[in-house]
């Protein structure tokens, strides 16, 4: 990212009000700094060499000591609305993240894994903080205070201003070829978290299947590597900041000693008077000041910087045109899918599939793992746009819409989606399930046999839950979800591997919630492994992939095409 990124100012607004008063501050700090050094010259100059009593500059040591309060207060000022607009930038641009990648998909918005997009919006984008608060007011300092300072001294002495201008672009050169030297480590670093991320994402996920195969300790290994190779990446940022942190000291401590060593002969030969001479000695060490501080919070901004432009290239992905037309009613209709295909890294998954979904039957999608069920789950939803093919929604007088120009939101009201992780609202058992009457609840409940963990539940249907169901198991979740799809049916229910975390007898629980399904005349859409719960569909669909490299679609496989 550059120093100011424009994107920044356009999907954070919040950061416009605060460069405005960071730049009204600076010139302010500006005005401050000379007049405290021309001050403080005219006090010492008059008792030095003039032999001015105390209360003969005590008008000029008030009027100093109150520009060093004004000074104090501005500082205080500029921190603290530094804090409140990077809290404010940051929880923006990481709404706009996640609305945006929801728009436009997970797959679209973070094509590695959704662990990685998890990781940026939360902790990558808490590092965009130090930008905020210490390198962009520097900064602006660098932009305004310097050329002002360096101005100020050329009025005084332009022997002093010759020899800072010849010094200060040194500053920034040796601050280039320290950004040459880390150039990619912080996205290195970033990346490296985001793999930590996704790969303890993964095991949490699967920790109940890792125990019960005994092999919750297989990743520890990988694990300790992954967080080995974070630590060693922050160490190596921390490293080169001391580093050049020391080379700017050294090169800015020689610049204001070159400047005061030219005062100290002049002064000596009477070429310059000591109050001009300790304004401008005063005044040197400012001129390098914001430099200073650009080069010692850059390495704490860079972090944040590269987390801040993976979330523009997540907002820069175009959203799908969406569609405007309402959606047909499908209690007595159809979902077709005509030749789908997705093209991913590794081929095409699925290869181009042919689905129907209609009232009272059910359809599995059966196939190895990486064919692409779930994905072209995530097609007939919606979720995903093929890169062949499409699909229509079919209403019972025959009426077919494309998928790509219907209103989304009024589809989705017609469909319920129970995958293999049901994803629970918190609250009571009987607020989660929302049952219009306690006899419809009980009778979905002792078909699913939620009865029976309701019966072990401390206080019945009124215990309450956490978020996504916690103080359930898996299964018994899997249990509550299936009632409520039996409570709340819709004319299309998608269940992705319903039997993935229940034994035999919670198999005969999903094979009995099927029967109710399809009586209920709600067109099933099955993802399988299980040949028990496929041989309960009335159709079985073969799902398979085409393995190849990411070519375009002109390049593709032709049993694609």
């Amino acid at each position: 990212m550059k120093p100011l990124d424009p994107r920044l100012l356009r999907y954070a607004r919040s950061a416009r009000g605060y460069l405005a008063l960071t730049v009204a501050l600076g010139l302010l700090t500006g005005a401050l700094v000379v007049a405290q050094a021309l001050l403080l010259a005219h006090a010492l100059g008059s008792a030095v060499a003039e032999g001015a009593t105390l209360s003969a500059i005590a008008p000029l040591v008030g009027v100093l000591a109150g520009v060093v309060v004004v000074r104090a207060l501005v500082a205080a000022m500029q921190e603290r609305y530094a804090h409140r607009s990077a809290t404010r930038a940051v929880a923006e641009l990481r709404e706009r993240v996640v609305a945006h990648a929801a728009a436009v998909g997970p797959r679209r918005a973070a094509p590695a894994d959704g662990a990685s997009l998890v990781t940026l919006a939360t902790r990558g984008l808490d590092a965009l903080e130090p930008y905020f608060v210490r390198y962009l007011p520097q900064l602006v300092l660098a932009a305004t205070l310097t050329p002002a300072t360096l101005l100020v001294v050329l009025g005084l002495d332009w022997v002093s201003a010759a020899v800072l201008a010849g010094t200060v672009p040194l500053v920034p050169v040796f601050m280039w070829l320290v950004g040459v030297m880390t150039q990619g480590r912080s996205e290195r670093g970033l990346a490296t978290m985001q793999r930590l991320g996704a790969q303890v994402l993964d095991l949490l996920a699967g920790l109940t299947t890792l125990r019960a195969f005994g092999r919750e300790r297989g990743p520890v290994a990988r694990v300790r590597e992954l967080g080995d190779a974070h630590r060693r990446a922050t160490m190596g940022t921390l490293r080169v900041a001391f580093l050049s942190g020391m080379v700017l000291e050294l090169l800015t401590t020689l610049s204001v000693a070159l400047v005061a060593v030219g005062i100290g002969l002049r002064l000596v030969y009477g070429q310059v008077d000591l109050v001009t001479g300790l304004a401008v000695l005063v005044l040197a060490p400012e001129v390098f000041l914001p430099l200073r501080q650009v080069g010692a919070h850059f390495h704490a901004s860079t972090d944040g910087v590269a987390a801040a432009d993976r979330a523009f290239a997540v907002l820069e992905v175009p959203v799908p045109d969406a569609g405007t037309r309402p959606a047909p009613d499908l209690a007595r209709g159809r979902v077709r899918a005509h030749g789908v295909a997705v093209q991913g890294r590794g081929g095409w998954a699925p290869a181009p599939l042919d689905v129907e979904l209609a009232a009272g039957r059910v359809v599995a999608l059966v196939g190895p793992s990486g064919a692409g069920k779930s994905t072209a789950v995530e097609v007939l939803l919606g979720l995903l746009p093929p890169d062949l093919g499409h699909v229509t929604l079919e209403a019972a007088d025959g009426t077919s819409t494309d998928l790509r120009d219907v209103d989304l939101p009024g589809y989705w009201r017609q469909v319920t989606w129970l995958p293999q992780r049901p994803l629970l609202e918190p609250g009571t058992i009987a607020d989660v399930l929302g049952a219009d009457s306690p006899a419809d609840r009980d009778r979905a409940a002792a078909l699913t046999g939620l009865d029976a963990v309701v019966a072990a539940a401390p206080d019945g249907w009124g215990t309450v839950l956490g978020a996504g169901g916690a103080g359930l198991s898996v299964g018994q979740r899997q249990r509550l979800a299936l009632t409520r799809a039996l409570l709340r049916p819709t004319p299309v229910v998608v269940l992705d591997e319903p039997t993935a975390h229940l034994d035999a007898a919670g198999e005969q629980v999903v094979l009995a919630t099927l029967d109710a399904l399809r009586d209920a005349g709600c067109a099933v859409l099955l993802v399988a492994h299980r040949a028990s719960l496929a041989a309960r569909a009335d159709q079985v669909v073969q799902v398979t992939g085409v393995p190849g490299s990411d070519t375009a679609r002109a390049g593709a496989p032709e049993q694609v095409r």
